[in-house]
């Protein structure tokens, strides 16, 4: 029986970045908020204090900043008619554990999606027709808007501090910066990270290729910055040890460096760490959310009532929280009907390691930041015409080399021994001359009928909960795109001169083994039909008003792009108009 606490005005699951927004709009509008998170309290002076934050083995092989597989896990089949069973060790992507979330560990990496991303599948139809779109395809268009949701996507890049340059300023196309991103109507708060010699001369090499190189956008600081909550950040030291890893020097965006300082000395916001929710709780006519149910370290269930209540965990927890708490009707791949666990997406990522001659190529890899990189764009979403190769979709490409750390910074020719002498001479001779991109070639991958995610019939969790299951493979269109990506990703760099460039494409089946990003999307998506998505334009769950649900669960399918400035960007978007519209009249913001 689970003890009852006082009731709140909002409580919130999950303290990442969309948690940490939400309870700071929340609390600043004079409501009593609460935030669960599942993992520990985290703070940058404490958690990764110089002395020991840079450690490659603790955080990037060990995996300190991410939930244990014993802790909870997923299990996984690539189709229908396989077995699925539990993943052990975490390797295509990486759940965030912790105050901060993702926000933590991530490089950066600040995007905007293209205006022609949000409306999806009425933008390819009018374009191509129904031809290009294969028939087992479910992309959807949002029921939002670039243009609506730009002022969001300022507010974040402004919290943030993001390094970058303008290339779209109202409507005027800047020089320097990203041709084919949406309007913006001011510049980046600070300008682009200085660009190492790796990155100007892949910069050279795509201009004359007849590309438009920018710098890629970035949450790590090119100068010190103080943003609108009066949070300072300092400069980046270009230390190389961001993806993974918490910043000691407090020049990397997150929840931590920008809005937490200012969020916990509020007397109407608490947070409640090391709590897992196991249940959204409604009333007895399954109309309304009346709080959650949580467990404590020593097991011990509790209730917490609440008005309102916002999902804002990590995207395949939101989607086993509704699934679990029976909102919604559960997706059904062969009927094809159900909203809750649809439209489940990833990434397609894909690469190139050149070899360029030591003797006069000297890269230093080991100088670098998390977002510091330089990007073509013209492969991207729709930016290019699709009807003569046969598929749809697209991504960034760029010499995006974010760190040169010893464990796995270790390029070699192929042939070359896997161990023994002749590797350690191979690692030694090309370490300073090889260039090997974190994620060079960065895709999308849409949304299709079979893949999804449901509740496992036979494995179960330590609450004693089904785990989420998840069926993923690739699908023909997205192996097409990322031949075509990759393939003129090497042409860059065999214009920079390098000797060998060798050809890592990302090939089927989907291999749950191999990391790609942390960027799982869909599940619950956003949209204008209650047939087909789970919540409507402003994150708002269709079933049951007083719920929203926020993160890159909400994503009707992935772009080409990194998702944290569209999920911050959605969840200033539905906080804005929680506060504006559904505080002053609470229920469904938009009718089915």
């Amino acid at each position: 029986m689970a003890r009852k606490l006082p009731p709140k005005d909002v409580v919130i699951v999950g303290l990442g970045w969309t948690g940490s927004i939400a309870a700071y709009e929340l609390a600043e509008a004079g409501l009593d908020v609460v935030a669960i998170e599942r993992g520990p309290w985290r703070d940058t002076a404490t958690d990764y204090a110089p002395n020991f934050a840079q450690d490659e083995l603790r955080y990037r092989i060990r995996h300190e900043l991410f939930l244990r597989p014993d802790q909870t896990t997923f299990t996984f089949r690539n189709k229908m008619s396989d077995t699925a069973l539990p993943i052990r060790t975490w390797g295509a992507f990486m759940p965030p554990n912790g105050v901060g979330g993702g926000g933590v560990h991530w490089n950066g990496e600040t995007w905007r999606f293209l205006p022609s991303d949000f409306v999806l599948k009425s933008h390819l139809k009018q374009r191509y027709g129904e031809r290009l779109l294969p028939k087992d395809m479910t992309i959807q268009d949002w029921g939002v808007t670039y243009e609506e949701l730009e002022p969001h996507y300022d507010r974040f890049e402004y919290l943030c501090g993001t390094s970058g340059t303008a290339g779209n300023l109202r409507g005027q196309i800047q020089p320097g910066g990203n041709p084919y991103e949406g309007a913006r109507s001011r510049p980046y708060p600070n300008p682009a990270q200085l660009q190492p010699f790796s990155h100007t001369l892949f910069a050279k090499a795509a201009s004359e290729l007849g590309y438009k190189p920018f710098p890629q956008p970035s949450g790590n600081m090119s100068r010190e910055y103080r943003n609108p909550l009066g949070v300072r950040l300092g400069p980046c030291t270009y230390c190389g040890f961001c993806e993974w890893f918490g910043c000691a020097n407090y020049s990397k965006a997150s929840p931590q460096t920008t809005i937490l300082p200012v969020l916990v000395r509020k007397p109407n916001f608490q947070a409640r760490d090391n709590c897992e929710v196991i249940r959204i709780n409604k009333d007895p006519a399954g109309k309304r959310a009346t709080g959650v149910t949580f467990v404590d370290t020593q097991g011990e269930q509790w209730e917490q009532p609440a008005d309102l209540v916002i999902v804002a965990a990590y995207t395949i927890f939101n989607v086993q929280l509704l699934l679990l708490s029976g909102i919604g009707t559960a997706y059904d791949p062969v009927a094809n009907r159900g909203v809750i666990g649809r439209n489940f997406t990833h990434q397609t990522i894909s690469d190139v390691t050149s070899f360029f001659d030591k003797s006069k190529f000297v890269f230093n890899p080991f100088i670098a930041s998390g977002s510091i990189g330089t990007c073509i764009d013209e492969f991207n979403g729709d930016n290019f015409d699709h009807g003569p190769h046969g598929f749809v979709g697209g991504g960034y490409m760029g010499q995006v080399q974010t760190n040169g750390r010893p464990i796995e910074t270790t390029p070699v020719p192929p042939g070359t021994p896997r161990w023994g002498a002749k590797w350690k001479q191979q690692v030694r001779d090309n370490y300073l001359s090889a260039l090997k991109p974190g994620t060079g070639v960065h895709g999308s991958m849409y949304s299709y009928r079979d893949v999804y995610v449901d509740l496992d019939p036979d494995y179960r969790d330590r609450h004693d909960r089904p785990l989420v299951r998840i069926t993923m493979d690739f699908h023909d269109n997205e192996l097409a795109q990322n031949r075509f990506l990759t393939d003129k990703f090497a042409e860059i760099f065999r214009a920079m001169g390098a000797q060998q460039v060798v050809k890592e494409y990302r090939n089927g089946p989907y291999d749950i083994t191999k990391y790609q990003t942390t960027h799982l999307c869909g599940g619950a998506v956003m949209g204008t039909d209650p047939h087909t998505s789970a919540l409507n334009r402003y994150l708002q769950s269709w079933d049951i008003p007083n719920l929203f649900v926020m993160g890159a669960s909400a994503f009707p399918q992935n772009a080409g792009y990194n998702p944290t400035g569209t999920v911050a960007a959605l969840a200033y978007w539905s906080l804005d108009a929680i506060r504006n519209r559904y505080l002053k009249e609470p229920g469904p913001l938009v009718h089915a």
